[in-house]
């Protein structure tokens, strides 16, 4: 049950709007979608802190802007009502509680990776995992396409981009980006706010391709800081990038160790994107953790400061829009992509195959069934099948 403080309508301290994020990063299950809902709910029509037009205008914001969707928009809210300091509160109140989570199951999975009990559960969750993937792509496309043609051959290209080769190419985003633009007619009057937006990930890409095979916190850091710039809308879309980094590029990971860590992302609560705590952790333990973690968020935390006093004036920009909406395609189509690449590794056999079908066909009920609970439950079936084994 959420917390209660103010009456509705009332303005909001920093310390009632930081107790919310602690709760909603506490308790909040579901994905980003969810998590914008609980904010919607809760925030506008239930406490009024935030009015209807200021939440619409930080969404509208948060999916301009590359950034897990949820962890964004809490961390705009936090600013819209106080300023830096607001903004660093309900950041860290959001974030801080799935991390500590994320931790204490690393540190367990670590431990306990030689048991068989441990082995049969992550068979069944990472099965699960391809389903839930498949199934988020689906919605962000029928969500974000639309009817577009443009915008669905983006999304064609790459997947199969990302299925042929393994992995993320960004200038695939950069380019679907730029083709939208000029697809959606392009203003020269406003090339300018365009050119930044372009500029500022392709500068951040030499990062993803330069970064030292020498694991220190500051590559750890450098390379997640670069993968996060290229997350708009559900964390998920970071997957793709990390697997192509962590697993082939620099071997951090093996495939079954990847998989694991979206697997914990999606059993624990607050934002998906938390899985590169994980995954950070399994590279240099904490310190891999704390910079993995602060890779990611940092940029999400600084574009927001940086950038929402302007956003009235940016958010007028047809350019900046279309460019975004072509790497949003091409970001769902890597997601798209990332779910074969992977189903190759995880579904390995016929029991396999029935548990990922199995839960991509709860995933399609009318009422729906938490994502967390159905992870855990193919977790005890493969505990099961492999004990019986």
């Amino acid at each position: 049950m959420v917390p209660n403080a103010e009456q509705p309508g009332a303005r909001p301290g920093i310390g009632e709007l930081t107790r919310f994020f602690l709760w909603l990063g506490t308790a909040g299950f579901g994905g980003p979608i969810a998590l914008v809902g609980a904010m919607d709910r809760t925030l506008v029509h239930e406490r009024g802190w935030v009015s209807r037009q200021e939440f619409a205008d930080g969404l509208a914001f948060c999916q301009l802007a590359p950034g897990p969707l949820a962890a964004q928009l809490a961390i705009y809210i936090g600013w819209l009502r106080g300023g830096v300091r607001g903004a660093t509160a309900v950041g860290v109140a959001f974030i801080g509680p799935s991390f500590l989570m994320v931790i204490a199951l690393a540190v367990l999975y670590q431990r306990s990776g030689g048991m068989a009990w441990l082995q049969g559960a992550f068979y069944g969750i990472g099965a699960a995992v391809i389903a839930v993937i498949a199934r988020s792509a689906a919605k962000l496309a029928r969500s974000t396409l639309g009817g577009v043609g443009l915008l669905w051959a983006l999304f064609t290209v790459s997947a199969v981009v990302t299925v042929w080769t393994e992995s993320e190419i960004v200038w695939v985003f950069l380019l679907a980006g730029l083709v939208a633009v000029v697809g959606r007619g392009w203003s020269a009057s406003r090339g300018r706010a365009l050119s930044l937006t372009v500029m500022l990930p392709s500068s951040v890409s030499s990062v993803l391709t330069v970064a030292a095979d020498t694991v220190t916190a500051a590559t750890i850091f450098a390379y997640f800081a670069a993968a996060g710039m290229f997350v708009f809308g559900s964390g998920l879309a970071i997957v793709p990038f990390l697997h192509a980094g962590v697993v082939v590029q620099h071997g951090w990971l093996t495939e079954r160790q990847f998989l694991d860590a979206v697997a914990v992302a999606l059993i624990t609560p607050g934002p998906v994107v938390i899985t590169v705590a994980f995954i950070g952790y399994l590279i240099a333990g904490l310190t891999g953790a704390m910079a993995a973690a602060a890779g990611v968020f940092a940029p999400v935390y600084v574009i927001t400061v940086l950038l929402a006093p302007h956003y009235q004036r940016l958010k007028s920009n047809r350019n900046v829009g279309a460019f975004v909406e072509g790497v949003t395609a091409a970001a769902t189509g890597a997601i798209a992509g990332a779910a074969v690449v992977l189903g190759r590794r995880a579904i390995v056999d016929g029991t396999s195959i029935v548990i990922a079908v199995t839960v991509l066909a709860l995933l399609m009920l009318p009422r729906r069934i938490p994502e967390p609970l159905l992870i855990l439950a193919a977790g005890v079936a493969g505990v099961l099948v492999t004990a019986s084994r």
